[in-house]
């Protein structure tokens, strides 16, 4: 048997990092799978029985990745370290400056040399810059060498071995000139600049970071920590983890609900937006279910708790969140094998520089700094970003919209999506059908209403709504069955006892017949009763297609999908309801195995919408399934995409949401490879031959930054999608 453990990883700061972090924890004895996201610090590790969790978190903090195994209701809120970050980029700037401005300032004011000659002799001036430099790197500048250098002697290199190798270089060459007293050129402000530069890039990068996992924070922000618990008929103020299943709350006008549960006394309106992106209050009054998280309106509200800790519809929709921004796409499959070899490929270009550059006689200096430059404008950071800081901010926004995606694999196969088959009842329609007319030849609606009180499908309580409104009592009824896609069996005084469809039937007497084909020819569907195989009643019902269903269909042909209806009601019913949306195909009478087959026999790839528990084979069948979260537990958790509220329009929010997602990784992709393909070759001087520029090791550190940088910024911008930007 297998478990699955988080471990919160600190100290990865580029793609080099996570290569090695995964290679670690693969390499632990009974590790089956191992995940590792820089965006979220954080590790999702399979392993069998023989491997602990500590163990395993022992073992990367080895490694030089402080590790630990989080508790199994614990979400990573990742510390990205911004304070500490801005404080030692500050004082890298406040040390480097007069370095720089000494160095640089007489190639923009020549008067600035003249003045700095007649102040301060130059073999004082670079001992003077060694010192400052030499505190820059010693304390703001350290953690580059502290893990740059036990990564190289562990021949597992990563970025800060880059940047050690590189201002260590410039600055070991310098202070050999400096206290040599050679006469030569030192090269110290290269050094400070570098690290000061690449400093102010991680700290921006931080912000960044953190800003792009606010919806975490947010949806944890949701849970209130006191609840007005009734005991002994006064509300008591207690902890929310007091909180047990059964208990009665008070919620209060302009309060946060603490837990889930069923109104009990007292109406009023709840705001749902940040669970299910719905502006419009929703009404509630006695026997509603109410989600923790919610804001209650003007009315107080009496509460008997459902589910409370990690069992919550907002424990469960946090998770959820947490997970697929854990996850990984599989384009990241692509990216990590190029990332596996990069550092060490850019050591080797580095060390072909130096030498290309010696061999042409251009002297020990001059050679240094072109490798230096190539070990610098190196990034492996925006390569690691590119993909799991578009997932962060895309599930972020979507859980904000109201569409929950499962994992990283379910993202990028909805981008592709050609055709999507939808469930009818509680899907397309309201799932609240009422009976319209009967045909009953005596007992069949006290039959009915006995069977359908024990059943959950809508039509059920249709049935009983009719039976209340005609003064019928509901008749004993035990050993209830279901019969999946047909209708429910049970025992009575009177015999057997079968209430379904057609199909359940057999051949239907000719007053039957005739019901069913008026019924059928208005669009409504039909509940028959037999009683020991004979049809003593019919019911016709009839279900209101969902307001926001046009919309939802009209939308989804924009974007070029082909939508069918899967539905197990009769033709006549699917034809009025596919008509009424514009559907492009429909196909009725489908039992749930009828449903998987089908999905299978679409033109893909497919994606299918369902709510129900008969809609959970072709939900795990289609190539994306997209769960109601208005729906049963079990179609939810077949699902690779929940949207809470259960608007049929969030399908087509997900997709697009799904391909804004896929198209900025592109972008951050092209980007960050583009980069490194365009910037080391003019960084190796290739260009100088022939008339071109050269980069200095500075302007490495800053293109190095503005990448990463780059990225970020690019995968913020999914924060407004859905607000008129990237739609």
């Amino acid at each position: 048997m297998t478990q699955t453990v988080t471990l919160a990883i600190d100290g990865m700061t580029c793609a080099s990092c996570v290569a090695r972090s995964e290679r670690v924890l693969r390499a632990q004895a009974g590790v089956v799978a191992a995940s590792v996201n820089l965006a979220t610090q954080s590790a999702h590790v399979t392993f069998d029985n023989p491997a602990q969790a500590g163990a395993l978190a022992a073992a990367l903090t080895r490694a030089g990745y402080a590790s630990r195994a989080l508790p199994k209701d614990e979400i990573r809120l990742a510390d990205h370290g911004a304070a500490d970050a801005w404080r030692k980029t500050a004082l890298a700037a406040a040390l480097t400056l007069p370095v720089f401005l000494v160095e640089m300032g007489p190639h923009l004011w020549p008067a600035l040399h003249h003045l700095r000659m007649a102040v301060i002799a130059d073999s004082s001036l670079a001992l003077a810059q060694m010192v400052l430099v030499g505190i820059a790197l010693a304390l703001p500048g350290r953690g580059f060498f502290a893990k740059g250098i036990p990564a190289l002697l562990r021949a597992a290199p990563d970025m800060n071995a880059l940047v050690a190798l590189g201002a260590g270089a410039a600055f070991a060459y310098s202070a050999w000139v400096a206290v040599a007293q050679t006469g030569g050129a030192v090269y110290f402000e290269a050094a400070g600049v570098t690290v000061t530069l690449i400093l102010l890039g991680r700290a921006l990068e931080a912000r960044a970071k953190g800003a792009a996992g606010q919806a975490i924070a947010r949806l944890i922000e949701l849970q209130p920590q006191i609840a007005l618990r009734i005991t002994d008929g006064s509300p008591i103020a207690v902890p929310i983890a007091a909180l047990e299943v059964g208990d009665m709350i008070l919620v209060r006008a302009g309060e946060r609900l603490p837990a889930d549960g069923i109104v009990s006394q007292g109406q009023s309106s709840l705001d749902t937006s940040m669970l299910t992106g719905e502006a419009m209050p929703v009404a509630v009054t006695l026997g509603d279910a109410v989600t923790g998280g919610c804001i209650n309106g003007a009315g107080a509200l009496q509460i008997r708790i459902t589910a409370v800790g990690a069992a919550s519809t907002l424990a469960r929709i946090t998770a959820m969140v947490s997970d697929a921004q854990a996850s990984k796409l599989p384009v990241q499959d692509m990216v990590d094998g190029v990332t596996h070899w990069f550092v060490p490929v850019v050591m080797v270009l580095a060390a072909v520089t130096f030498a290309a550059w010696m061999l042409a006689g251009a002297g020990v200096g001059a050679a240094m700094i072109h490798a230096v430059a190539v070990l610098i404008i190196a990034c492996p950071c925006a390569m690691g970003l590119a993909v799991p800081v578009s997932i962060l901010v895309g599930t972020g926004r979507g859980a904000q919209m109201g569409a929950l995606f499962r994992g990283g694999a379910g993202l990028q196969k909805l981008a592709g999506v050609r055709t999507v088959a939808f469930d009818k009842t509680g899907t397309l329609t309201l799932g609240r059908p009422r009976v319209v007319a009967a045909l009953d030849m005596g007992g069949a609606l006290a039959l009915a209403a006995g069977v359908e009180g024990q059943s959950s499908h809508p039509l059920a309580r249709a049935v009983l709504e009719y039976a209340a409104q005609q003064g019928v009592a509901a008749a004993d009824v035990f050993d209830v069955q279901t019969v999946a896609g047909m209708g429910v069996t049970a025992q009575s005084a009177g015999g057997e006892v079968n209430v379904g469809s057609a199909k359940m039937m057999g051949d239907l007497p000719a007053a039957f017949a005739d019901f069913a084909a008026t019924a059928g020819a208005a669009g409504q569907g039909m509940i028959f009763v037999a009683q020991n195989r004979q049809v003593i009643g019919a019911f016709a019902a009839e279900d209101s297609i969902k307001p926001n269903a046009p919309r939802a269909m009209a939308r989804l042909r924009d974007l070029g999908l082909r939508s069918v209806m899967l539905t197990g009601d009769s033709l006549p019913v699917a034809q009025k309801v596919g008509a009424a949306l514009g559907m492009d195909d429909i196909r009725a009478s489908h039992l749930p195995q009828d449903k998987a087959k089908a999905v299978a026999s679409l033109e893909g790839p497919v994606a299918f919408v369902g709510d129900g528990i008969n809609d959970a084979p072709a939900l795990a069948h289609a190539d994306v399934g997209i769960s109601m979260g208005t729906g049963t537990d079990v179609a939810i958790e077949a699902g690779d995409v929940v949207l809470v509220s259960g608007d049929v329009q969030g399908v087509a929010r997900a997709i697009g949401l799904s391909r804004a997602v896929m198209r900025n990784i592109r972008q951050n992709l092209i980007w960050a490879f583009g980069y490194n393909v365009a910037l080391i070759p003019v960084a190796m001087g290739v260009l100088v031959p022939f008339g071109g520029p050269a980069l200095s090791p500075m302007l490495g550190a800053g293109a190095m930054a503005a990448s990463s940088i780059f990225v970020l910024g690019n995968a913020l911008r999914l924060r407004r999608y859905g607000s008129g930007e990237n739609d």
